[in-house]
């Protein structure tokens, strides 16, 4: 081997390795403009509903629509990227994101509303495969944590979203979205810099070795049937967490409304300790998928928010504040680690286990948000939230997947 030729795999052993912090967060960032934009569009809920005259069914065609568009893309463009990427798209995706915006805030009809959340659905589906491929690179061994660093800004955006409604939209209506563009443009900004460090990370793998050298060596030893039953049992975990957090994200403020008593402002602030958790969970849920078994913790997760879920439609307002918080703060450590697991079952194929993961998450979120809005039409809001907390149960299903044992003590 040349000298030079040595440099540049060293140069790329060093890269493997190191987990690179600043672009990590960087990416976070972006992630936490995407999911702001994405998680204005139910913050904003209430205010459609009055300002358009919307039907609780049309408000979960909405959210559908979103989810939908980013469910179906997703996994066809993190396949997409696995054999040909493409670190341009980065930027791209913003742009589809900034258009939406735009025609969200000055949508006057139903149909500009839906065409509005298609384009940020877009946007969205470009960012999460491409960009979870990049914090794969740039988390080096630390998996787990770089996994949660570029989830908890998704996380915090997500959060954002009822405080948005509570302080600015409230007084502002739909109009107010506009002045996420200025967001937006840094969130282009920041990815065509990504971008580049990216590209010069592909450059220093000859392209017909690209594809070799991004494949790990899987050490959870299963068979091919085995990691598509594991798989399955994944996806229905995934089913669980965010129909459930659909629920509470998109029903649970009307629920406070209704049965507490409380004003828009107030229903959006109970809401806001749900996601608030989330923020919190979703960090530790990475941070100790490093140190512990995945399936364990994946276990936890989904099963550990069962009590506090089925307590939740029967509790007072106080009480309800704590359960929600809790239920938020366990539910949410699970993605990370699911991630995670996945990609140690799929050993290589970032993209595509991104792709489908996060697609699956929005097109699973969104379908069960419009068939909760329309049992909330015919049954009442009360019935979706009592029925919903049953999903944790599905928890259960992690003891049909693989163990990680000897993967943890490699570790």
């Amino acid at each position: 081997m040349s000298t030079n030729q040595a440099s540049v795999a060293a140069s790329a052993s060093t890269t493997a390795v190191k987990t690179l912090f600043p672009l990590l967060f960087a990416i976070s960032f972006v992630h936490l403009i995407n999911d702001t934009i994405q998680s204005v569009v139910p913050a904003l809920f209430p205010i459609l509903k009055d300002s358009l005259s919307l039907t609780f069914a049309q408000i979960g065609l909405i959210s559908l629509m979103i989810n939908l568009t980013a469910a179906l893309l997703q996994p066809i463009i993190g396949i997409f990227s696995d054999s040909h990427p493409k670190p341009m798209m980065l930027p791209v995706g913003m742009l589809f994101t900034m258009a939406g915006v735009a025609a969200l805030s000055y949508a006057t009809h139903f149909w500009m509303v839906m065409a509005a959340v298609m384009c940020i659905g877009i946007g969205s589906a470009v960012f999460h495969p491409v960009s979870a491929r990049v914090a794969y690179l740039a988390a080096g061994e630390r998996k787990g944590t770089g996994q949660s660093i570029f989830q908890f800004g998704g996380n915090i955006g997500q959060s954002l979203a009822p405080i948005m409604t509570a302080v600015l939209f409230v007084h502002t209506g739909q109009r107010g979205v506009i002045w996420f563009v200025l967001f937006v443009t840094i969130g282009v900004v920041i990815q065509y810099n990504v971008a580049k460090w990216y590209g010069n990370q592909l450059a220093l793998v000859p392209a017909s070795n690209a594809k070799k050298a991004a494949k790990p060596v899987s050490k959870l030893n299963v068979t091919k049937g085995k990691v598509i039953f594991a798989i399955t049992i994944l996806m229905l975990l995934v089913f669980s967490k965010n129909v459930y957090i659909a629920a509470i994200s998109s029903y649970y403020s009307f629920y406070a409304i209704e049965h507490f008593g409380l004003t828009v402002s107030q229903a959006q602030m109970v809401l806001f300790v749900f996601l608030g958790a989330n923020v919190i969970g979703l960090l530790l849920g990475g941070i100790l998928a490093d140190k512990f078994s995945r399936r364990s913790l994946i276990w936890f997760s989904i099963l550990g928010t069962a009590p506090f879920a089925l307590l939740l439609p029967y509790a007072n307002l106080t009480f309800s504040i704590i359960l929600i918080f809790f239920a938020g703060l366990i539910l949410a450590s699970a993605f990370s680690v699911i991630l995670v697991y996945a990609n140690e079952l799929l050993p290589g194929r970032v993209g595509l286990v991104s792709g489908v993961f996060f697609g699956v998450a929005f097109g699973l979120a969104g379908i069960g948000s419009a068939i909760l809005g329309n049992l909330a039409d015919s049954m009442g809001i009360e019935f979706v939230i009592r029925c919903t907390s049953y999903l944790p149960l599905l928890g259960m299903l992690t003891i049909l997947l693989p163990s990680d044992r000897k993967e943890r003590i490699s570790r």
